[in-house]
């Protein structure tokens, strides 16, 4: 027997972690020097969502945010229990060429096994972050819950890490020229002309500009072709939305690709605190699989 665990950048709402038993090592936020701690199990999706709305709008109005990694005796802490009762760990994390909280779990696990030699500890790294990350991890469950080996089920979803997509766009991109991902000049401009960039993660775990859109709408509209013109058996896949105080626009894009196509479920959720903060209120991501994270739209007619 295995557990999987995630860190809170996976975004996966408090009904599922308690429906699939996931573990989450929650990250921390201060705004304005309030302390936030990202995940909270209790919540309703109502909740959680009245949550996202009320930290987003804080962002808007020009609070002070400061994120947290989760660090190595953090992740020593949450796995310690889990291999002193006689069970092993396969933990998704966020792109490590996002965060550095892969490497943290990296020194946590080289600490552990010297510690529990008879233990395995998996780390996939997801590549991405939010629902790539979550999604995966619920796959993991039910692969586990179905009787597949526990190295087998990392083998397989380190390569499926290679196919989950996550593409999104943001309200202002004056977050994104604080991350350093666009210069602030590109962003006073694109903000003028209401240019809506695409962005998405790539192969290699970077968070990368895919193409730009004119208006708010078109590129919602891009959102939805990008996961229906690529998407694979679609019926056999959960969606994710994730959103940073965009609750009207998620359901837009998810009612949209309903229209389209048919989707065994979607988790549409709001956005992570820590990630959600270097890219700003109003963003709109979308998860799922494909063959692999070129978008070259194989299933467009």
């Amino acid at each position: 027997m295995f557990q999987v665990f995630v860190d809170s950048a996976a975004n996966i709402p408090a009904e599922l972690v308690k429906k699939y038993g996931i573990h989450v090592i929650s990250f921390v936020n201060y705004i304005n020097g309030e302390k936030i701690v990202n995940f909270d199990i209790a919540l309703s999706p109502e909740e959680e969502r009245e949550k996202g709305r009320l930290y987003y709008e804080a962002v808007r109005n020009g609070a002070k945010v400061k994120t947290s990694l989760v660090n190595t005796a953090d992740f020593i802490a949450h796995f310690t229990p889990i291999l002193e009762a006689g069970e092993d760990i396969m933990y998704f994390s966020l792109s490590k060429n996002i965060s550095g909280t892969y490497n943290a779990a990296s020194l946590a696990a080289e600490d552990l096994k010297e510690r529990f030699p008879e233990r395995k500890i998996r780390l996939v790294d997801s590549l991405n972050a939010s629902l790539a990350q979550g999604i995966l991890a619920i796959y993991a469950i039910e692969m586990r819950n179905s009787g597949m080996e526990f190295e087998l089920i990392g083998d397989i979803l380190d390569r499926k890490a290679l196919q989950m997509n996550g593409v999104f766009t943001v309200g202002d991109l004056k977050y994104l020229s604080n991350t350093g991902r666009i210069s602030k000049t590109t962003a006073s401009v694109g903000n003028i002309l209401n240019i809506k960039p695409i962005l998405r993660g790539n192969k290699d775990g970077y968070i990368v500009e895919f193409k730009k859109c004119r208006g708010r709408k078109k590129s919602l509209d891009t959102l939805v072709d990008l996961v229906c013109d690529n998407i694979e058996n679609p019926e056999d896949q959960i969606i994710g939305i994730a959103h940073a105080d965009a609750y009207e626009d998620s359901l837009y894009v998810m009612e949209e690709i309903q229209k389209r196509i048919k989707v065994r479920e979607f988790i549409n959720t709001s956005y992570d605190y820590c990630t959600g903060s270097h890219v700003g209120p109003d963003t709109v991501a979308m998860f799922f699989m494909a063959a692999d994270r070129e978008l070259g739209g194989k299933n467009s007619h």
